[in-house]
């Protein structure tokens, strides 16, 4: 029985939101305005992209993958939230809180990389303008854009993998949505060596993606300084600007998200709350981001809204 009990196909128990009386319709309404305003304005990007010729360079094939990844992270989260919150079930198989999981880390570590890989296309683009096209041909730019999913996708994988060997002795996940620090802590046994390769992961994740961030900006930074043109001045302050506020914003997020998990005087529900910003912050203001300070994507989108107004 116990077997069966922690089997594969087996349900684990969500430890909801403590809602006051009344407030469960108000906080689903908000929380589906919000979630429908994510998939809006991330699919907007999206078309733009996709229908508009003037935006088929480099930049934006590498930016495609941006609003994607958003719509990953929102997705694979807020829609059970909201669905728990109506019908108090709080339930949820256990394949499908491991897909869950592992596509809010696949969308953790592909923010990463991404700003990473756009980072390396803008110091191209401004350090060496008179080589952009015959460095960032469509070859590249495909390989770019495949090591950035493909990396993502091996580090979560070699990291979620490691789960199978551990026997689970428990069910109740004490939060609103599954990650795999939640799963790890269903499992009996030694864990020593899932939180190694844990952290091991995170810190390639990050020191690539650092790494490669910092060298960029210093590169174009300098770039800027010894040029004696305004216009490449500006031109290398537009396109890097909505990089680095989506980045500012992303580690605000992250960084108040783990603060929450380590005072103790941090209610339970605001830890949960706190958690879910990570995959709400950045899906709802990043297409906005980029559509304030990138003009290119701006004027184009102002142009179809007048085209489609004027037919």
């Amino acid at each position: 029985m116990e077997n069966k009990s922690f089997g594969f196909n087996s349900e684990l128990t969500l430890d909801p939101f403590v809602i006051p009386p009344g407030g469960k319709y108000p906080i689903f309404f908000l929380g589906l305005i919000i979630y429908l305003f994510g998939i809006f304005c991330n699919l907007t990007l999206l078309s733009l992209i996709i229908l508009q010729k003037n935006l088929h360079k480099p930049m934006y094939f590498i930016l495609f993958s941006l609003p994607l990844n958003d719509l990953v992270g929102i997705t694979a989260m807020l829609p059970k939230v909201l669905s728990d919150i109506v019908t108090e079930t709080n339930k949820v198989y256990y394949p499908l809180c491991v897909l869950q999981a592992f596509l809010l880390h696949m969308y953790g570590g592909g923010i990463l990389f991404i700003l990473a890989a756009m980072s390396f296309d803008r110091y191209v683009a401004i350090c060496m303008p008179l080589r952009y096209s015959t460095i960032m041909t469509p070859r590249i730019v495909v390989r770019i854009i495949s090591l950035v999913w493909g990396l993502d996708f091996v580090l979560i994988v070699s990291l979620f993998s490691l789960q199978t060997r551990l026997p689970r002795c428990k069910s109740v996940i004490m939060n609103v949505f599954c990650d795999n620090p939640s799963l790890l802590k269903l499992t009996c046994g030694n864990r020593a060596v899932n939180n190694i390769i844990g952290l091991f992961n995170t810190a390639v994740m990050q020191a690539v993606s650092v790494s490669l961030r910092a060298f960029s900006y210093v590169k174009i930074l300098i770039t800027c300084l010894v040029s004696r043109r305004s216009e490449a001045k500006t031109k290398a302050i537009n396109t890097c600007v909505a990089q680095l506020v989506i980045l500012i914003i992303f580690e605000i997020v992250g960084t108040f998200t783990i603060l929450s998990h380590r005072f103790t005087n941090v209610s339970a529900d605001l830890q949960k709350i706190m958690g879910m910003l990570i995959f709400l912050v950045p899906p709802l203001l990043n297409p906005i981001v980029y559509g304030l300070y990138t003009s290119e994507i701006r004027n184009t989108m102002l142009r179809a809204i007048k085209k489609r107004v004027s037919n």
